[in-house]
């Protein structure tokens, strides 16, 4: 399909000439060269004479009889090679005149040339041989360019979740994919006595920003519950678990009592004064934290939501582990309700990087996500009492982000509306969903003028620093509205109209493509994805050489002089980051000092997993492709021969501390018997009973009483301790 701002002007120039000279030769005209003079007065033509008037213009062309066809070309060096003509007067204005519009878009101001270009596209269009889109005058013409190919949406997604593993902190896994990483950050915690191994690091720094990372987990936990079945297709489900769990297992040992949430690790201020890899940190590694006597319910509310969706994530294969985030959760959720305030007012050293805007939209999201993850009335009446003071069915909003969810809120609780499960909520309901109606339509631009601003390229413009991870969120939410709306078989109502729920798709379709390579620049701004993408990233880890091809510390000031101020590109491509991105002009600077363009995000990232995975879903042609990182088995949760079950079987308190008696029932799932079964029993504080203790730390066997587990028979094990339960894992086994 050709567009008709696509024509170059030569061939314009050439389809207005055609489009006047009308053949006259029959079908069994010869085939041999003729030359044609044209003159003030005569057209004459070997074999025969034809006379007509034309203005003084004087011109030769050669031409080649051919037999009748509807198609004329011309070469791309310029040979002119159409049917035999008579010359149709008068010639269009615009051919006649001495001056030709340098570009499209000034031929399309000029009215003879505009209406020239109209003649043109008829012609063509009567003689059926090119599909033609007429020009839309309203149209923002930014080139003569093609239409570009379908983008490979599965091979953006794979590079999506690299990006993760790049942001790994802590012990690498050996099935790590990303190979110019190390280990880093291996006693985080360790001062203020509690392990916080793992998670993720925030951006181009080396701080793990709680609020960013719970909200990134989120996003990811959305796209498997509610793409589920893309991400399987795309064979893609063990790597996004995975990447989940990476943040999920450190939420739970950030968490070590109901009321305690460890809230970040690193500092912003003196982390950004060098410029080291992470194996190599020399910076403090301070840990700060919430608990009741320092609020942060916007933190807390934010980690619950992600452990709630991360449990619906879990549910199909991980029963336990589900189970286990949900109680994390639930507690959390409580923690922020119960001890209100802003997390950056406990967690000082947070509110230049993150600072909140308010805890509101945290607690209704929260609970929001804990009603979908178990259905219990408790949290659908919260998000229902609390809309109004909390400002769920008052606040229009035109973002949706990791400071604001208020967005999120209104189109989650729009689809249980739409699915009919309202019951005596219907009525609120029904103010959230015209609330997120109107974030919806603003983005459509169908407002009545307040509507998010786009840039001359389409893209959603919210802010100067870090502006495309709004656009992603933004598309993200945009797409899963379009499938309730599908599901509920409903229409979007805006100020301008009805709208289909395609059109909701087709314009989060726009976002990613503009992300991708769809945009005045031609480039992508997806880290290692297609020709032309930033290379001059401002991040640490992907601009110094890696610490298996550099084998020396890179200190601190060294980073800044030998590397950051490096004119070459960075060593190792960060595979998926999705960089701040373009102005509100869509111009891009690829420079590594230019962090507010520059700089990849967590958060900017991570709705791109679930928003690539059904755009590929939709895709004409689903092509595959070669990663271009090395191939190691896919890290699909292990299946392994033994279940577990946890319960709560009692609880007291003493003084301010609850207690809990746990009871774990080990079964033999597989059909041979298994021996040697050796556990691994992290963040148990309290006495246990039922298994022997090894020497190594942390890890027991049955007792000796019972050293093969016949198939489908049981263990019970017994501790008791005060805070969440401790996480029980398989270490080894023999058949």
């Amino acid at each position: 399909m050709w567009d008709l701002d696509d024509m170059k002007l030569d061939f314009l120039r050439m389809g207005i000439l055609r489009h006047y000279l009308r053949p006259v030769l029959s079908a069994t005209s010869s085939r041999d060269s003729h030359q044609l003079s044209l003159s003030d007065s005569s057209l004459s033509y070997e074999g025969s004479s034809l006379a007509t008037h034309l203005q003084p213009k004087a011109a030769t062309l050669v031409l080649v009889s051919t037999s009748f066809h509807p198609m004329v070309t011309r070469s791309k060096h310029g040979i002119f090679k159409p049917k035999a003509f008579t010359l149709a007067w008068p010639l269009p204005t615009a051919f006649l005149a001495d001056y030709e519009p340098p570009t499209a878009k000034l031929a399309l101001m000029d009215p003879e040339w505009f209406q020239a270009m109209k003649d043109e596209f008829s012609a063509i269009h009567h003689n059926n041989t090119w599909v033609l889109v007429p020009y839309n005058p309203k149209m923002n013409i930014v080139g003569c360019k093609r239409a570009s190919a379908e983008f490979n949406y599965m091979e953006a997604l794979d590079k999506s979740l690299l990006f993760l593993e790049a942001q790994r902190a802590g012990k690498l896994p050996t099935t790590q994919r990303v190979k110019w990483r190390g280990d880093s950050a291996l006693k985080d915690g360790f001062l203020q006595g509690v392990d916080l191994l793992g998670g993720y690091y925030d951006a181009g720094d080396h701080v793990k920003f709680g609020l960013p990372m719970a909200y990134t987990t989120t996003m990811l936990a959305w796209g498997v519950v509610d793409y589920r079945k893309e991400i399987t297709d795309l064979d893609q489900m063990g790597y996004t678990l995975w990447a989940i769990r990476w943040a999920t297992d450190y939420f739970i040992k950030a968490h070590p009592q109901p009321d305690v949430l460890w809230g970040q690790v690193g500092d912003g201020d003196s982390d950004h004064y060098c410029w080291e890899r992470a194996e190599d940190m020399t910076t403090p590694r301070d840990a700060y934290k919430i608990d009741k006597d320092h609020p942060g319910s916007d933190l807390a509310a934010e980690t619950a939501a992600a452990l709630a969706a991360a449990s619906i994530a879990f549910r199909p294969y991980n029963s336990s582990y589900s189970n286990l985030l949900l109680l994390h959760a639930k507690q959390l959720f409580s923690f922020a309700d119960r001890f209100r305030g802003l997390y950056d007012e406990s967690i000082k050293c947070a509110h230049q990087f993150y600072t909140s805007s308010g805890y509101s939209d945290e607690l209704l999201w929260g609970a929001t996500w804990l009603y979908r993850a178990t259905e219990e009335e408790y949290y659908l009446k919260y998000v229902v009492d609390n809309a109004e003071y909390m400002g769920g069915t008052g606040w229009a909003v035109k973002e949706f982000s990791w400071d604001n969810k208020y967005a999120g809120v209104q189109i989650l609780l729009s689809k249980i509306l739409m699915e009919g499960k309202g019951g005596a909520y219907t009525s609120t309901l029904k103010q959230y969903q015209a609330k997120a109606n109107y974030f919806a339509c603003a983005c459509l631009q169908k407002n009545n003028g307040y509507n998010v601003h786009l840039t001359p390229g389409g893209l959603m413009y919210v802010r100067e620093w870090n502006n495309l991870q709004y656009a992603s969120s933004a598309a993200f939410l945009l797409a899963v509205y379009s499938d309730y709306l599908s599901a509920g078989k409903a229409q979007l109502t805006c100020p301008g109209g009805q709208i289909q729920p395609l059109e909701l798709l087709n314009f989060a379709k726009s976002q990613a493509d503009y992300i991708l390579g769809k945009n005045p620049k031609s480039m992508s701004y997806l880290i290692g994805y297609g020709p032309k993408y930033p290379i001059h990233v401002h991040h640490r880890g992907s601009s110094i050489a890696s610490v298996f091809t550099l084998h020396s510390t890179v200190g601190c000031v060294q980073g800044f002089e030998t590397w950051y101020r490096r004119p070459q590109g960075n060593p190792n491509i960060l595979y998926g980051g999705l960089v701040g991105g373009p102005d509100q002009n869509d111009n891009f600077y690829d420079d590594r000092s230019n962090y507010e363009q520059t700089e990849p995000t967590l958060a900017g990232g991570a709705p791109l997993v679930g928003l690539f995975s059904k755009l590929h879903s939709l895709s004409k042609s689903k092509v595959s492709y070669e990663q271009e990182t090395p191939a190691v088995p896919e890290t699909k949760p292990e299946v392994v021969p033994v279940k577990f079950t946890h319960s709560i079987t009692s609880t007291w308190t003493i003084g301010e501390t609850t207690y809990y008696r746990h009871k774990v029932i080990i079964k033999n799932t597989s059909e041979k018997p298994v021996t040697d079964l050796k556990l691994a029993i992290e963040n148990l504080s309290g006495p246990l009973w039922g298994l022997s203790p090894t020497q190594e730390k942390n890890t027991y066997q049955l007792p000796p009483s019972l050293k093969t587990l016949k198939p489908a028979s049981e263990c019970i094990f017994v501790y008791v301790q005060g805070g969440p339960q401790a996480k029980v894992s398989l270490l080894s086994y023999h058949y």
